[in-house]
């Protein structure tokens, strides 16, 4: 593990941290210049980290080994990212307001389509991997995994891509969707589907 990876690791940590001396300033001072420093610590930290991140280590799609000398750019968008996974209500507060979530998506480089639903129970492991359609609507419990981890001649093989989704599809609920994922214009996802790496699928006939 590289120095960068190990000072990434701490990433979820400081955010945790920032937010709770945040939280107390405000409850104790009551000055609501800690509670909007609290929401840019909880929101604006992490994003600025993986836009900055992104600029010198750019993830890209394709396979690559997480064991080694050779520092490992999914691994820092992962650490980045993990306080929203550890803490999910965090993203569900964004459904509250229409448009928000997928503005959200769209900042950490994903393109989002028009008049997409997403359910607040969502869960997305790579933010910026997704490539959504317009007139989408995503069931209770779909899985985004733009990424995939096996075991290979004494090493992980880390294989990164985007997740494609067209226009007009219904995916139902507890779907899990993998890397290199393509579903084609006015697809339907029946309950439950587990869609592997780099599957294509088309509408059903």
């Amino acid at each position: 593990m590289t120095l960068l990876s190990k000072l990434l690791a701490l990433f979820p940590g400081l955010v945790v941290t920032l937010a709770l001396i945040c939280f107390i300033a405000w409850v104790m001072t009551q000055d609501w210049w800690w509670l909007i420093l609290l929401i840019l610590t909880i929101y604006g930290l992490p994003l600025l980290t993986y836009r900055i991140h992104q600029l010198f280590y750019p993830l890209q799609p394709g396979f690559s080994y997480l064991v080694g000398k050779q520092y490992s750019p999914w691994w820092g968008t992962y650490q980045i990212q993990l306080i929203y996974s550890a803490f999910p209500a965090l993203e569900r507060l964004l459904h509250f307001v229409p448009g928000l979530f997928s503005l959200w998506l769209r900042l950490w480089g994903s393109t989002i389509g028009q008049k997409v639903l997403w359910t607040p129970s969502i869960q997305i492991l790579d933010r910026g991997m997704l490539h959504i359609g317009n007139q989408v609507i995503f069931g209770h419990q779909v899985t985004f995994v733009g990424h995939a981890i096996k075991p290979k001649q004494h090493n992980l093989l880390l294989y990164v891509d985007r997740i494609t989704v067209g226009n007009n599809v219904f995916i139902s609920a507890e779907v899990g969707l993998s890397p290199g994922v393509a579903i084609a214009d006015g697809s339907y996802i029946p309950f439950g589907k587990k869609i592997f790496p780099r599957q294509k699928v088309g509408p059903e006939k």
